[in-house]
């Protein structure tokens, strides 16, 4: 497992100590805990840590918390750090995985760490937040949508809306926006993220009038054969199939699949889409009709966000996603914690982020009683493999 520092970015960090509520030497994870909820910290610099997939058939989304959360870090340090201190955050790579990601996590928390961002899945991300209570830490993931993530866990927030919004919004948007009176669902069973989506989609089915008239499963997110749910759904002649998947399934196989089974209609899709214009196949035009739901627009013209759209593309060479622009969101809710609480001691941190309004790149929100982001949702469609923003949906507007 290697472990990642921000030092390119986020300034050359000079003094090397333990950060964030733990003594100067290293603890076990309990130890860390108990120190971060009770001792302010008198380190010289506040010590994040992020755990994301950075390798796997994920790392794409792993390569978006790394950029967004080290530009937020550079920024801040340049800006004078915060309370005073410089930044200084560790990546561990979690692979995906569960397992990996518990590793990942106790290892940050033995190195004495004040909050962690982390992870992107809602799958990984629900086994951290356990250990999360166990350890007296701050959670905060970026992009863990699973409505369940935050539920009986105070000390674990999110950056991002949750899948029984989304679900919603993607059928009020197929109802409202796209006319449909008929849907069909794919979803993978095993999969906490994609299963709670279409679960609150098709409850939301109902509110619009919607008429489910196919419901197909897979066995996994990583399945590659879906021929045989297709022929089903294409059969039940829907108006909207509606495919929360992540995209390295989306480019792949589900669009050229779905097309292949002569189904020329909208497949609609949620935020795991994000990031399918590098799975595509080489006929851009199959993913023509496609849209999904997101939590922001690189072209919406707002201020905050093109000058992030700038400077991540001035630092990066390339146009952030919605996980590099919620990652950089997370770092900035915790700066705007820590300075709240007026110490980087993590209980503290957890009491100011409780309830707390934000502005961001994302969205301007206030954290509701399950440290969940209100806020609007953004529509994507892909037109001859470009994404382009569609329509603002849901929220204050």
């Amino acid at each position: 497992m290697k472990k990642f520092v921000s030092l390119a970015l986020a300034g050359s960090l000079l003094v090397s100590l333990v950060g964030c509520g733990a003594s100067s030497s290293a603890a076990p994870a309990s130890s860390a805990a108990s120190g971060a909820s009770s001792a302010a910290s008198t380190s010289a610099e506040i010590s994040l840590g992020v755990t994301a997939p950075l390798t796997g058939s994920l790392a794409t989304y792993g390569e978006s918390v790394q950029k967004g959360v080290n530009l937020a870090i550079d920024e801040i340090n340049k800006a004078g750090g915060i309370l005073d201190k410089q930044v200084k955050v560790t990546f561990e790579d979690d692979k995906g995985d569960s397992t990996e990601g518990a590793n990942s996590f106790n290892k940050l928390v033995s190195e004495g760490v004040c909050a962690i961002i982390g992870s992107v899945t809602s799958g990984v991300t629900s086994g951290l937040a356990t250990l999360t209570d166990e350890n007296g830490m701050l959670l905060i993931t970026p992009s863990g949508t699973a409505d369940t993530l935050t539920e009986g866990h105070p000390s674990v927030f999110r950056a991002c809306f949750n899948d029984s919004y989304q679900g919603s919004i993607a059928a009020e948007f197929a109802a409202k926006d796209l006319g449909a009176k008929k849907v069909a669902i794919l979803y993978a069973s095993s999969d906490p993220y994609s299963a709670g989506i279409a679960a609150s989609f098709e409850a939301a089915c109902k509110t619009y009038g919607l008429d489910v008239v196919a419901k197909e499963s897979s066995s996994s997110m990583t399945d590659t054969d879906y021929s045989a749910q297709l022929t089903n759904i294409v059969a039940a002649g829907p108006d909207v199939i509606f495919a929360p998947y992540y995209y390295d399934t989306v480019g792949p196989y589900i669009v050229p699949q779905t097309r292949a089974a002569g189904y020329a209609g909208v497949i609609l899709g949620a935020d795991g889409w994000d990031g399918t214009t590098d799975t595509m196949v080489d006929d851009k035009s199959l993913y023509n009709n496609t849209y999904f739901i997101n939590h922001y627009a690189a072209d919406n013209p707002s201020e905050e966000v093109q000058n992030f759209v700038t400077s991540f593309t001035a630092a990066y060479g390339s146009t952030p996603n919605a996980i590099a622009a919620m990652s950089y969101d997370a770092v900035y809710m915790i700066k705007t914690a820590i300075e709240k609480a007026g110490t980087d001691t993590t209980a503290d941190i957890v009491k100011a982020m409780t309830g707390m309004e934000f502005s961001g790149v994302t969205g301007s929100f206030k954290l509701n009683e399950l440290n969940t982001p209100e806020k609007p949702a953004v529509v994507m469609e892909y037109v001859d493999g470009k994404l382009v923003f569609k329509a603002s949906v849901g929220g204050a507007s």
